[in-house]
């Protein structure tokens, strides 16, 4: 789709709005008068207000969307930034709208978290029902969605009125599993070709978490989450989960840890053994993922265990005791169906977990499904299947307090974490809402260094493949210096961006 941009430079924002509209769609920028079935996005700004318009021109018909705003709205740089991208975004949606393009359940929202603008709503002093409103009205967004995005950010004020200043969380990358899932584009390689890896991998990673240990020493920071993600933990043996545990424990000061969570995801790497080295080293939550409890369809996204394995799994994780346990689901697998979708949710609360995560399944461009075209549930099916989570969890006592979005979701959806009352996990909430710095260590990992008063986060990103993180662990190790540097520049009100090495 050609786009013409004119009186702003603000791209991102546009294929942003096209991703979420056009998908199939990829963005082009030509040069001179524009011609031909096109996008033309303005913005002019007079003397009282700033106003963003859209011109949408398919085969010989037009049509139009406009967005304003009064130019009061527009107190300071980032204020008028982010505004200016709002009104290109709308003009373009409300002229979409126009032309006959359904409307989507999140409306005009194309971030990934859409909690953070409701937050905002009741953070300036609205009520609950005008923060409703309000929301419903300026993003176009379906009731059900508004009150999902409503009750999410309960927790989320409740978070943020736990963390104290200098709050941090740990995030521990391992990006191995046992083999590939079809569905996942995450950076992590089968053990079956990369065991060699893993050692070394190793090494560079306990040269990494002292590197970051260092700093939080030195700014006096506190640890209140640890999560364990990848790939899949677990992967690891015995030995080196000992290992990694100790690492952790020598260098971290975690007496203020309020949760220390292990992605266990895959039931074919859960032992007795490793459940005993990770109680000793305080883990209490661990994650034991399904995604599905059909055998067809984890054959079908190249998962080696069965839905009875799950179980076994779980069951060994209820017998050892001393965890929490979360369950991942995916809505829209290849493969399934409504009425199998549902016979998982009814196995899943048959198995009574702390935590059930509903994700709606994304098409990533690195993704086995995606390379081979794999043939998925459509749109409609899979919003059944999310209506059906929602009914069954609430049903069951489970209530949402977080959820996020994805680029390439089926429909448009979303990723919903729910928990039985007192089992919210904080981590997940402090990384999807950015109420605090998420320190982040091994391939792949995002140090995103947060200060909630004001100004811009800095991303800190490791290299993505193992043996490039392992290679560039001297690189890696220095650039966590700038932590201290973020830190310190914050005390001192500066609000300017640190530049990456």
């Amino acid at each position: 789709m050609k786009l013409y941009l004119i009186g702003h430079e603000y791209k991102y924002a546009a294929e942003q709005m096209l991703l979420t509209l056009y998908p199939s769609e990829r963005p082009e920028y030509p040069v001179g008068k524009p011609t031909g079935e096109r996008i033309e996005l303005r913005l002019s700004r007079g003397a009282k207000r700033v106003t963003g318009s859209c011109t949408l021109v398919q085969g010989e018909q037009r049509w139009y969307g406009r967005a304003c705003v009064d130019n009061g709205a527009l107190t300071d740089a980032l204020t008028e930034d982010r505004i200016c991208q709002r009104l290109v975004k709308n003009a373009m949606y409300r002229a979409a709208l126009q032309a006959g393009h359904s409307r989507p359940a999140w409306g005009a929202l194309t971030g990934v978290r859409p909690g953070k603008l409701m937050c905002t709503l009741l953070e300036q002093g609205l009520g609950e029902d005008e923060a409703l409103r309000r929301f419903i009205a300026e993003y176009d967004v379906s009731p059900e969605r508004a009150a999902l995005c409503l009750d999410t950010s309960r927790h989320t004020l409740r978070a943020i009125r736990s963390l104290e200043r200098r709050d941090v969380c740990l995030y521990v990358g391992i990006p191995f599993c046992p083999t590939r899932c079809a569905y996942c584009s995450f950076v992590s390689q089968s053990v079956e070709k990369s065991m060699q890896l893993i050692e070394p991998y190793m090494d560079a990673l306990m040269r990494e978490i002292e590197a970051v240990a260092a700093q939080v020493r030195s700014l006096g920071l506190r640890v209140v989450s640890i999560y364990m993600g990848g790939g899949t933990p677990t992967t690891l043996s015995p030995t080196q989960l000992e290992r990694l545990c100790t690492k952790l424990r020598q260098v971290y000061d975690l007496s203020a840890v309020r949760e220390f969570t292990v992605e266990a995801g895959r039931p074919d790497t859960i032992t007795l053994e490793k459940l005993q080295v990770l109680r000793r080293h305080g883990v209490d939550r661990v994650s034991v993922n399904p995604q599905t409890m059909s055998d067809t369809v984890l054959e079908t996204i190249g998962r080696r265990h069965t839905a009875a394995d799950i179980v076994s799994a779980l069951e060994l994780v209820r017998h050892f005791g001393g965890f929490a346990v979360n369950m991942d689901l995916i809505a829209g697998l290849p493969g399934d169906t409504v009425e199998g979708f549902s016979d998982t949710l009814d196995r899943v609360l048959d198995l009574a977990p702390e935590n059930i995560t509903v994700h709606t399944l994304s098409l990533k461009k690195g993704s086995r499904l995606t390379l081979e075209g794999t043939a998925i549930p459509t749109a409609a099916e899979v919003s059944r299947m999310l209506d059906l989570a929602g009914e069954r969890l609430r049903g069951a006592a489970y209530g949402p307090y977080y959820l996020y979005r994805q680029k390439f979701m089926s429909g448009g959806f979303e990723n919903v974490g729910w928990a039985r009352p007192g089992s919210e996990n904080l981590y997940n909430i402090c990384i999807m809402e950015e109420l605090c710095s998420i320190l982040a260590m091994g391939s792949g990992g995002s140090t995103k260094l947060i200060v909630r008063d004001g100004g811009r986060n800095l991303r800190l990103t490791a290299p993505k493949y193992p043996l490039e993180y392992i290679q560039s662990i001297d690189r890696c190790c220095a650039e966590k210096q700038q932590i201290t540097a973020y830190f310190q520049a914050k005390e001192r009100g500066e609000s300017h961006v640190l530049s990456t090495p």
